[in-house]
């Protein structure tokens, strides 16, 4: 009995992988979220107990449910050695192995996503037949060096380029690759490649096999682009060690409660699709399509600790949120409300509403006026692949704190009208206009994917040089 039954828990908005390995009646959990429910019904439905949860590195993009579900379990909570933890568990450093009715778990220390991470290879009957690369590995990347302060980026970028030969020299080139990131997620340095993957494949196609050191640490440091500000959270609330989640609904909001919170600068959070918030919505309150990645951008613009309010057209929307929220260590919302916003809406915080358009009808706007306020909310990354000639680029996770640049520059090149705000795919527009609005800024939200900027006809230049190598473009 070899084989190992390896079921994947996603959380795509997040750009995560959470594993339970199962085989006979035996099972260990590695990475799991902090909503460990979908890991327990797993178990549930197929019968398994765990004897380890095992953890390969402190996540810097959410809340761990390691600790919590272990507890849960009865199981040994195993994490990287050398870390300040406020909590027991079992510290395993390189060469350790973990006996597990699972397998024989064999720990690599691999360096590079941060100083103590570990992978996991599991060996059955002397063969390697999965590996676990947490953040070290990734399906045709690596994990970023950088989200430990930029002392610390050089160092780690180069022992990620060795960890990547330890693995090539210890594990069976036939074992079976599993990232914890990677899928989406900004622990990633570069854009990931595909969804499954031996270790020899990644040895004979991963660019981190196939460089020289210098090579590697050079290009991998050029292109890391702005990671989410919620980061700087996760490691201590990792550290410190996360309980049990409470997912029941808050409170009911009433009307005058939602204007209060907005009159106090809190944040009312709208969940609805953005078609629907543009057509209508409670001014003041700010757009996060919960279809969309809400959590990733709210998390990263949000002053950490702000009391929050959802709206939802659901009520599934809400708790698909709070759901959401709990991941990144956001554990209560303030209060709720479900319907739409002549249920929501007060005298003191009215309903408002803004044009949502296409590039099509932008192209035809900057047809009639050459100076049109046009702003450009995506990160540095793709604003240097390319923009709309003429527009201004502040990426959405800076604008909260250049409203006053903005509005300044919409009133100086746009005769008073209206900002026009784009992106990749018109999500973070969306939570832009929504912002911008609210601090009393008229805008247009242009809900378009970018590649229809030059179908439409609309001029598309790059800048004369970006954001790589620490040149900042200058508008």
């Amino acid at each position: 009995m070899s084989n190992l039954d390896i079921v994947s828990i996603e959380t795509p908005n997040l750009g995560d992988r959470s594993y339970v390995v199962g085989r006979g009646a035996s099972a260990i959990v590695i990475d799991p979220q902090r909503d460990i429910d979908r890991v327990e019904a797993i178990l549930d439905a197929r019968g398994w107990t765990v004897s380890h949860v095992l953890e390969t590195h402190f996540h810097n993009d959410y809340v761990s449910g390691g600790l919590e579900l272990a507890r849960v379990l009865g199981a040994q909570y195993v994490v990287p050695s050398g870390m300040d933890i406020s909590f027991p568990a079992h510290a395993v450093s390189d060469k350790a192995e973990i006996e597990s009715g699972a397998g024989l778990v064999r720990v690599i220390h691999t360096p590079g996503h941060t100083p103590n991470h570990i992978s996991f290879a599991v060996n059955v009957d002397g063969q390697d037949l999965a590996l676990f690369t947490g953040g070290s590995l990734l399906f045709g990347s690596v994990g970023r060096p950088d989200l430990l302060g930029p002392e610390l980026t050089e160092p780690l970028a180069r022992a990620q380029w060795a960890s990547m030969r330890r693995l090539a020299a210890d594990v069976s080139g036939t074992a079976q690759v599993y990232p914890t990131h990677g899928f989406g997620s900004f622990c990633s340095a570069t854009a990931t490649v595909g969804t499954s993957s031996t270790l020899a494949e990644q040895i004979a196609n991963n660019p981190a096999f196939t460089v020289d050191e210098e090579t590697f640490v050079a290009e991998l440091i050029a292109g890391l682009d702005a990671f989410p500000a919620y980061y700087a959270h996760m490691g201590p609330a990792n550290q410190a060690g996360a309980g049990a989640i409470d997912l029941s609904l808050p409170r009911l909001a009433r009307p005058a409660d939602i204007a209060a919170a907005i009159a106090r600068g809190e944040w009312v959070v709208d969940l609805r699709h953005r078609r629907l918030f543009a057509a209508e919505h409670v001014k003041g309150s700010l757009s996060f399509d919960v279809h969309g990645n809400a959590i990733t951008y709210l998390g990263w613009l949000i002053d950490w600790g702000t009391p929050l309010i959802l709206l939802g057209a659901t009520a599934e929307e809400v708790s698909t949120m709070q759901r959401e929220l709990v991941r990144i260590g956001i554990d209560r919302p303030a209060a709720y409300a479900v319907g739409a916003p002549a249920g929501w809406a007060s005298d003191a915080a009215p309903v408002s509403s803004y044009p949502r358009v296409t590039h099509a009808e932008m192209a035809a706007a900057l047809a009639a006026n050459p100076r049109l306020p046009m702003l450009d909310l995506r990160r540095n990354s793709e604003f240097d692949d390319g923009y709309v000639a003429g527009a201004k680029h502040v990426p959405l996770h800076e604008l909260r704190g250049r409203i006053d640049e903005v509005a300044a520059w919409a009133r100086d090149s746009g005769d008073g009208g209206p900002v026009w705000l784009y992106c990749g795919s018109g999500f973070r527009a969306s939570a832009g206009a929504s912002i911008l609005e609210a601090a009393g800024v008229d805008v247009v939200h242009v809900d378009d994917d970018f590649p229809n900027a030059a179908k439409a006809g609309l001029p598309i230049t790059t800048p004369g040089h970006g954001h790589r190598l620490g040149a900042t473009y200058v508008d």
